[in-house]
């Protein structure tokens, strides 16, 4: 997907050297100098110029089928939120909400409006080629979505009361089917739309509108070669629907449809109350206080302070205040309905009546430019500060200015030394005469001018270094504030690059939770990184060990007793299928589950017609642990604490049943009877023990081996020790295990294979992660359409956990963005599973590939596309199981033919010399354990 962004021209002109982390990402024009388009020809003249720019010598229509085009309207004179017109709309900077995690300090409405966009987008079907959206609004909806009809024109609508649909476009669709579309209006009164709602329902556009190749050449006619005024809402879309009101043929022949988002929340940003009102009205979205993570009102009040400077004594007075990138002292006071942008530091004495707003513009040099307006003013007609622009002048003994107050020479330039109190108090009250006659002779701009002169690298600058003195206060008062749900990267980057302290580090009696403390050592790591000083990965391991911990101390709080429960000649069969993750797998894993909960569909089978992981276990006479490898042909004897608890070391082929027998109780850190040595331990145990081992599944499978084998061994051992052990408790002690073993690794490796069948497993966020489970009915993996292939391609997980496990302690905020959608994908999943719906499963495996490879760019290698692209045409949906990279891929053919030209295609054509395809049976048992 391509993005394009139209903004005024100040600020397209020199995007790429003042923004250039977003240049990356997108293509920024602007309309013409002195030309007015409309957003019809607007949207035809940014996709031109950009199509001219990446086009690569690729035709216009070829270069829209190369790739999906989102486009996002900032442009425009923002007349009635003057604030942020040299920067546009979408790049106003947004504070973090409270509840939210994985935000930035550095964000804009524009990174908040990609992801709700882009989602939307990537819902659509592929013959919608051009989405576009406006850059002063900000969705907001339910995680689920329905199917997307292919249709020419698709938009997006809400339901909402007339008198707020009034303000936009408004969708009438049939009573009895709201996605279809009878007529669209733009700007319709409230009573005219209660008068056509007595026949039609009614939807308020939120501007996100979705047009096909068809739908895209129609538009580009209509706005002519050379472009004309054409707009997009209020000539195109009065000629779209069943019944439109204006007719076109071209346009009218058009199929189109309406989406009622679910849940859906909209929030515009306008104008300046707008803004503040907005901002309010996030904050509050979730109201309970459980999911903050910090002390806090109950309600957030429309104050909001960001990267500034503010020291007035907060006020019951204040509200509906708003102070972005400014310096407000003691000196200042302020009441309500305020906008301060911009203020460089200063020690004036001013006192602001309500409802006025102050705008600082640098200008070059040490000039500034003072923009003072009213909270409503529209810039438009003769309303200044609220009142006629008349009284201003007349109160101050001035001749009126005519004309259009955009571009009336209102607002003064001075040196900032020459900016006084006195004189700013002149302009908002006119107490002092003197002033009048320097506001006279000073050059001055209009609001249009200052779009052009205003120096945005001079603000930008500005806003960084506020930004930066705000991160130690920020850190230190973390209990109040959002630190630790910040995207803590992003936030380290930004500390590195600042001459900032660290914070002191939590003192171990602090009544700290151990997520904020294992965040806090990885924040440091972080900073210590991004500065390229010594120590960055040892506090790093830090964070990883303190993580540990906390798991295993869970499974610490009921140490275990074991009790000889066998005779001397009885052997303990413990065996269990394998796990095929069809949707949600990464949610289930630390810290992300402790935080959010984890959400996993996926199956247990066996292979070739066994379970393929097995474990024997039967007592010895002599006092020792004697562990042996069927599949490897290798042993090991274990005969004290300290060659039990060696078990930290990756590559081991027994370090899986070290830590199950420490688990198991026979190290002195986990068991409810102390012993002076293993070996007295074991006499009183009443012999030593012997436990064989047997993967049939290679390494690097993507199944879940180690964890099955690791949940596999503590069921036997707790056969044989009478440890009772439920499945709860085998689900429990095998994440600790993985904990001990650095491994990390999450949940669902050892539910999936210990439990039977299909399922949707769920845990709720805490460090306690019992799953509750829905099984769901397994018939459509059972066909013939499902095929198994073991690619001969291995890739091991440790190290690709390991990079995405930091990005989840640090909160990185495109990790938490895609594991939220894997985590409502495997809900979705879930349902249409549970309904039996067609090609579930092709679905499930198709969008889990896709998040996967969001996530991870290495899950999907040469080796593995090339496989991949091979069977493309005949699959409704495959992906590789587990983290990928290589191991196991599942795919769904299309029909009986396709698998039978999959299984052809593949085996004739062998990619890797081990690669085969391998028989599965959903497995009806799980784990099972027995004895002789």
């Amino acid at each position: 997907m391509q993005r394009l962004l139209s903004l005024p021209p100040r600020i397209a002109r020199d995007f790429t050297a003042l923004e250039p982390q977003r240049a990356q990402q997108w293509f920024v024009g602007s309309d013409p100098a002195g030309a007015n388009l409309g957003s019809g020809g607007g949207t035809m003249h940014l996709l031109r110029e950009a199509w001219k720019a990446t086009g690569g010598g690729l035709s216009f229509q070829g270069w829209i089928r190369q790739s999906r085009k989102l486009i996002v309207h900032a442009g425009g004179e923002s007349r009635r939120l003057p604030a942020y017109a040299v920067m546009g709309k979408a790049l106003i900077p947004m504070p973090v909400v409270r509840w939210s995690h994985g935000q930035r300090l550095d964000q804009t409405l524009l990174d908040l409006q990609q992801d709700c966009y882009g989602g939307l987008f990537a819902q659509a079907p592929e013959s919608g080629r051009v989405m576009i959206t406006s850059g002063d609004v900000l969705l907001r909806h339910a995680p689920r979505l329905p199917r997307f009809p292919e249709v020419d024109v698709l938009a997006m609508g809400l339901w909402v009361k007339p008198e707020q649909a009034s303000h936009h476009g408004v969708f009438f669709c049939p009573r009895r089917n709201p996605h279809e579309l009878t007529f669209f209006l733009q700007k319709p009164s409230a009573a005219r739309i209660r008068e056509l709602s007595v026949d039609n329902l009614f939807l308020v556009d939120v501007g996100v509108w979705i047009l096909s190749e068809k739908a895209l050449a129609a538009l580009e006619r209509k706005c002519g070669d050379p472009l004309r005024q054409y707009e997009l809402y209020a000539d195109f879309g009065l000629g779209l629907g069943a019944r439109p009101v204006q007719q076109d043929p071209e346009v009218n022949s058009l199929t189109c449809a309406v989406i009622p988002l679910p849940g859906g929340e909209f929030y515009h940003f306008g104008t300046s109350r707008a803004l503040i009102e907005s901002v309010a009205a996030l904050h509050n979205v979730v109201l309970d206080q459980t999911q903050w993570g910090l002390a806090t009102e109950s309600t957030h009040p429309d104050v909001h302070l960001q990267n500034c400077r503010f020291a007035p004594p907060r006020s019951p007075a204040h509200s509906t205040l708003w102070v972005e990138n400014a310096t407000v002292p003691g000196t200042w006071t302020l009441t309500r309905d305020h906008l301060i942008t911009g203020a460089p530091d200063n020690d004036w004495t001013l006192e602001l009546p309500p409802g006025i707003c102050l705008d600082f513009v640098p200008v070059g040099g040490d000039r500034w430019c003072l923009r003072f307006y009213g909270i409503d003013d529209p810039f438009r007609g003769d309303v200044w500060l609220g009142q006629p622009a008349a009284q201003w002048f007349a109160r101050r003994g001035l001749s009126p200015l005519g004309g259009d107050l955009q571009k009336a020479p209102l607002f003064p330039v001075l040196p900032l030394r020459e900016w006084r109190s006195d004189l700013i108090q002149w302009l908002l009250t006119g107490t002092d005469s003197r002033c009048a006659s320097v506001w006279e002779k000073a050059e001055r701009l209009s609001a249009q001018q200052l779009m052009d002169r205003a120096d945005v690298a001079a603000l930008i600058a500005q806003r960084r270094r506020n930004r930066e003195e705000s991160l130690l206060p920020l850190a230190k008062n973390y209990r109040r504030s959002v630190f630790y749900k910040l995207d803590l990267e992003a936030t380290a980057e930004l500390y590195a690059g600042s001459q900032a302290e660290l914070p002191p580090e939590f003192g171990p009696d602090e009544p700290i939770d151990t997520m904020k403390r294992v965040q806090d050592a990885m924040f440091r790591a972080a900073v210590l990184r991004h500065r390229q000083q010594p120590g960055w990965d040892a506090q790093e391991l830090k964070a990883f060990a303190m993580l540990q911990d906390a798991i295993v101390r869970e499974a610490e709080l009921a140490p275990a007793r074991p009790e000889r429960r066998v005779v001397d000649d009885q052997i303990i069969w413990g065996r269990s299928p394998l796990r095929l993750d069809l949707a949600g797998g990464w949610t289930d894993t630390p810290p992300y589950c402790l935080q959010f909960g984890g959400r996993v569909v996926n199956v247990a089978v066996d292979l070739n017609g066994q379970p393929p992981i097995q474990v024997f276990a039967r007592l010895s006479d002599r006092h020792e642990l004697a562990i042996r490898s069927i599949d490897m042909g290798v042993e090991e004897r274990v005969r004290t604490y300290e060659e039990l608890s060696s078990f930290t070391q990756i590559g081991s082929g027994f370090t899986i049943a070290k830590a199950a027998l420490a688990l198991a109780g026979f190290l002195p850190r986990f068991s409810a009877s102390q012993s002076p040595s293993l070996e007295t331990q074991l006499r009183e145990f009443g012999g030593g023990i012997e436990i064989s081992l047997l993967s049939a599944v290679p390494k690097g499978s993507g199944l879940g081996t180690s964890s099955i084998l690791a949940a596999t061994v503590l069921g036997t051992l707790s056969e044989l020790c009478g440890l009772g052990w439920n499945h709860q408790d085998l689900f429990r002690r095998t994440l600790a295990l993985e904990q001990l073993l650095t491994t990390g690794g999450g949940w669902q490796d050892q539910v999936g294979g210990v439990l039977n069948g299909l399922k949707f497993i769920e845990t709720e966020p805490g460090l306690s992660q019992l799953p509750t489970v829905r099984w769901l009915p397994a018939a459509p993996l059972c066909g013939d359409r499902t095929l198994l292939y073991y690619t001969g391609v291995t890739r091991v997980a440790a190290g690709i956990l390991r990079q995405i496990v930091r990005k989840m302690f640090l909160n990185e905020r495109e990790t938490l963005g895609i594991l939220s959608e894997i985590g409502a994908h495997a809900r979705q999943s879930a349902d249409a599973l549970q309904k039996n719906e067609r090609d579930a499963v092709g679905d499930a495996l198709r969008k889990s590939w896709e998040l996967n490879q969001r996530l991870d760019a290495g899950t999907n290698p040469p080796a593995i596309r090339a496989i991949f692209d091979s069977v493309r045409d005949y699959v409704s949906g495959a992906k590789l199981l587990g983290a990928g990279g290589g191991g196991f891929m599942l795919m769904v053919a299309k029909d009986a033919e396709a698998a039978r030209r999959i299984r052809e295609k593949l085996t004739e054509r062998t990619p890797v010399a081990k690669a085969r395809f391998v028989d599965l049976r959903v497995s009806e048992a799980g784990f099972q354990v027995t004895r002789s």
